[in-house]
């Protein structure tokens, strides 16, 4: 990535008329040869986006407020740059729309352009607001356990699988992720899942490496792909499924997730955090 030439980390013009120019693309395959991936890596998965501040000029300048999901395949070319999707999203609040299927139609077409491939967007407006939920992870919370840390860099060689490990299948979770953006160096926090099936991962192993990402510099979806990476090849599982969610930034949060295997996407269901 060229920082030089990125919105983030510098004051910026908010745009108050549609402007889909300003969104600016990442090239994935940049980030995944920095942590040893190819530049399409043999995973399944995606980047769901939700977008809290979304609002535009009805044909008669009402504004018009909405929610909006947006699901980014992890096999497009290209993901956005947050800031510049923050003020891309800006860009409708004054600007009026005949109705919400021209506002879809200028989504669909504007970030599947600057990604390199469909995206899939769902709006949900005043009828349907009802509808979103809180929920926290299933499974066994790691955050519990009493152990000492002393990696604040991701560690991969922390992990490891319990001597003569039996195959069992488990959901884990922890609430102690957390990296920064790597041009701003904010903190972004969340909550990661790993789903696997395979040899038992050791609890204190794993929780010391999830901790490990505190002081690393990354985008969410990079984090995401070198957390499911490491695992992989230290533990080896038979099938693996890591999901993040991170608290919102600017009116958005960045929740990637990424498989072993083909599968629908996980439930977008925040939790209290975001």
């Amino acid at each position: 990535m060229t920082t030089h030439l990125s919105a983030l980390g510098r004051t910026v013009h908010y745009p108050d008329q549609y402007q889909p120019d300003i969104l600016q693309a990442i090239a994935r395959a940049e980030g995944r040869h920095r942590i040893g991936l190819d530049a399409s890596p043999a995973f399944h998965g995606g980047d769901i986006w939700n977008a809290y501040e979304l609002s535009w000029l009805n044909a008669r300048g009402k504004p018009v407020v909405a929610l909006a999901e947006f699901d980014f395949p992890c096999d497009t070319p290209c993901l956005i740059e947050s800031k510049t999707f923050k003020l891309y999203l800006n860009s409708f609040n004054q600007t009026r729309f005949a109705d919400t299927d021209t506002v879809l139609g200028h989504l669909r077409q504007d970030l599947g352009t600057a990604a390199g491939g469909p995206v899939e967007i769902r709006l949900h407006l005043q009828d349907t607001l009802a509808q979103a939920r809180i929920a926290e992870p299933d499974g066994t919370c790691l955050d519990l356990l009493d152990i000492d840390i002393h990696d604040y860099h991701p560690a991969p060689a922390l992990l490891q699988c319990l001597p003569e490990a039996p195959h069992l299948e488990e959901r884990l979770y922890s609430r102690l992720l957390r990296s920064n953006c790597p041009v701003t160096g904010q903190p972004d926090w969340g909550h990661v899942e790993i789903h696997y099936r395979g040899r038992q991962i050791d609890h204190a192993s794993l929780l010391r490496y999830i901790v490990s990402f505190r002081l690393h510099t990354g985008f969410h979806e990079l984090c995401v792909e070198q957390i499911y990476n490491d695992i992989m090849g230290h533990c080896r599982p038979d099938e693996l499924f890591v999901y993040a969610r991170y608290t919102r930034r600017g009116g958005l949060d960045i929740n990637p997730w990424r498989a072993s295997h083909a599968r629908a996407a996980p439930p977008n269901v925040r939790s209290a955090r975001q």
